[in-house]
């Protein structure tokens, strides 16, 4: 079982940034394939980021440049770094992790971008 709980949204300019972190239970950190989803109003949820265990990174092409995934073991957080925000960033974040075919979601945080 991994739990995730995610942390950092909030209300920011367009051109600014913010740092979003994800912390998740359990003594599996280190073998779980994690990721970054957003989902604006009236969309369908979509990949912004993904890490592997291995530290492996992809990006999403809207977000390539601006964004950039991270995870620690100690503690066991994932990191999205979001630099040069725009409004079509406005979403909420959702971290999820997978394991073993498995994956697992958090409750989300927003992100609002003002122009």
């Amino acid at each position: 079982q991994v739990q995730l709980e995610e942390s950092g949204g909030g209300l920011v300019q367009a051109g600014g940034s913010l740092r979003l972190s994800c912390a998740a239970s359990g003594s599996i950190f280190s073998k779980i394939a994690m990721g970054w989803y957003r989902q604006a109003p009236g969309k369908q949820r979509e990949l912004v980021a993904g890490i592997s265990s291995g530290g492996s990174t992809n990006y999403a092409d809207a977000v390539k440049g601006r964004f950039t995934i991270s995870r620690d073991s100690a503690p066991n957080t994932v990191y999205l770094q979001m630099n040069s925000l725009k409004p079509e960033d406005t979403g909420v974040y959702y971290c999820r992790a997978l394991y073993t075919g498995q994956e697992y979601w958090g409750q989300g945080t927003q992100v609002t971008v003002s122009s």
